[in-house]
């Protein structure tokens, strides 16, 4: 049997595009972010939390931001500004001006001069043909650098636990992505359920978890009034987590996000005391200190508190006693010798 001859190049079928990995257009400094350190450039990603967490208020304010150039949160820089689109599935469109006018009054921005621009569809299924091309057509014409639906669980008609679904859904956004040149952020419920890893504490399939290119998760303080914004990138280190609160003008009007206990200084901001920073602070007042005493004073949850004695415990700046845990005496400023 003498085998087959190769089939001529003429009659093979089309190959896919390639290129030398050394032809890649790589990513200047410049292009690494669409607003410093909260979110890359061009990412798609999703802002989670539970109801009642600001999800719809923090997405408002990374699109005034885009639109207008001015920091978002009051701190961060916008690396590419430009037009913004946004569709809110829950609020009326009367509540949709109110507060993205709260944000702008804040901001002393002119509302008709804003390149913001809102979907008034009544329903938007990005499941639907018709819709995803609707969509498209939108953002052919509009050409935003950001695009924030909210919320995902009014964007379709599927199983948000089924992972054919939910993937067939966020190929749709990722295709929108690459041929617009644009950043997504879906906003999302998080799951009753505490997780140490909140991107895990996301409804529906882990599918949503591992798309994001850039993630913020908001989770309400005891007190109700404060929100903790957590960061995750897939190419960047995450800033600290951040303290936000919602707050107005006595008359009611100019309503926005705002920072806790920072001057409106990104760089304090980004360099605010980590969980980490609080125990090492903790134990050099006083220790040893039980892993109960340092949840209550700290006001954490049992498992972040877990992670961060465990790290610090691995890289030799802690250690764990019958009577607690402590600061290695090479650590502990009271035990080292004078010089």
């Amino acid at each position: 049997m003498t085998a087959s001859a190769p089939t001529p190049l003429h009659q093979r079928g089309e190959q896919l595009p390639v290129t030398r990995v050394a032809e890649l257009q790589s990513t200047s400094p410049e292009q690494r972010w669409l607003i410093e350190p909260l979110w890359t450039h061009q990412a798609v990603g999703l802002v989670g939390g539970h109801p009642k967490s600001m999800k719809s208020w923090f997405g408002l304010d990374l699109a005034v931001s885009v639109a207008s150039a001015t920091p978002a949160l009051g701190a961060f820089a916008v690396s590419d500004s430009g037009p913004a689109l946004v569709y809110l599935a829950e609020d009326a469109l009367p509540l949709v001006r109110d507060r993205i006018g709260g944000i702008c009054d804040h901001r002393e921005l002119a509302l008709d001069s804003l390149p913001l621009f809102v979907i008034t569809a009544p329903s938007l299924r990005l499941d639907l043909p018709a819709d995803q091309a609707r969509l498209t057509e939108t953002c052919a014409a509009l050409c935003p650098k950001l695009l924030v639906l909210d919320p995902l669980v009014r964007l379709h008609r599927g199983d948000e636990n089924s992972s054919g679904d939910i993937s067939a859904l966020l190929g749709f956004l990722r295709g929108l992505q690459r041929r617009f040149h644009l950043a997504i952020a879906l906003v999302h419920h998080m799951s009753k359920r505490r997780r140490a890893d909140l991107g895990q504490a996301l409804r529906g399939s882990g599918d949503l978890h591992a798309f994001g290119d850039s993630n913020a998760y908001l989770v309400r303080q005891r007190d109700r009034q404060r929100v903790t914004l957590t960061f995750e990138h897939r190419g960047a280190p995450p800033p600290a987590p951040i303290e936000l609160t919602l707050v107005s003008r006595p008359d009611g009007s100019a309503t926005h996000l705002e920072l806790v206990g920072a001057d409106h200084d990104a760089s304090s901001v980004a360099a605010a005391p980590s969980l980490t920073d609080h125990v090492l602070e903790a134990l050099r007042q006083q220790q040893p200190q039980s892993r109960v005493a340092l949840r209550r004073h700290l006001r954490v949850s049992n498992a972040r508190l877990g992670v961060v004695l465990t790290q610090l415990q691995s890289t030799g700046r802690i250690e764990r006693t019958p009577d607690g845990w402590r600061l290695r005496p090479d650590q502990d400023p009271r035990q080292l010798p004078l010089l």
